[in-house]
C-alpha cells in the first residue's frame, strides 16, 4: 500500500515523539511538524482507518505494529542520509531537507546497497 510522503512523515514524527514523550498528542505532532492541528486531525483519522495507529481514551496517539514498521523504515532512511550528509560536511539545514526527500523516494534495493557500501 502506497502511503505517500505526507503520511509517512506523520508516522515518522509520531515514532520520534514517542521516544521523547510519555504521551503523544495531536498538538505535539502539529508543533513538531509546523502544521495546523486541523491538518494533523485529518491525517490521524486516515492513518487510524488504515490501521497504522490508535487513539487512546486520553486522546494520546500510539502506533500499531504496522505503523511502527513503516515509521522505523522511514526513520532509518532519514537517519542514514542525515549521517552521510553530515559526514560529507553538508550544512545541517540542507542535510535535513535532502534526507527528508530521499527517505521517501529511494528504492529499497538502492538504499540497502548504499548502506552496505557506505557503512
Amino acid at each position: 500500500m502506497e502511503l505517500g510522503k505526507s503520511k509517512e512523515d506523520y508516522l515518522k514524527t509520531i515514532f520520534v515523539l514517542q521516544r521523547k514523550l510519555e504521551n503523544v498528542h495531536s498538538v505535539n505532532v502539529a508543533e513538531y511538524m509546523g502544521v495546523s492541528k486541523a491538518s494533523v486531525c485529518v491525517a490521524i483519522k486516515q492513518l487510524r482507518e488504515q490501521g497504522f495507529l490508535i487513539k487512546r481514551p486520553d486522546s494520546s496517539l500510539c502506533l500499531t505494529e504496522k505503523g511502527v514498521l513503516v515509521a522505523q523504515k522511514v526513520y532509518e532512511r532519514y537517519d542514514f542520509f542525515l549521517t552521510v550528509f553530515a559526514n560529507a560536511g553538508i550544512s545541517k539545514e540542507t542535510a535535513v531537507k535532502d534526507a527528508c526527500r530521499l527517505e521517501h523516494d529511494i528504492s529499497e534495493e538502492s538504499f540497502r546497497k548504499l548502506k552496505c557500501a557506505l557503512m
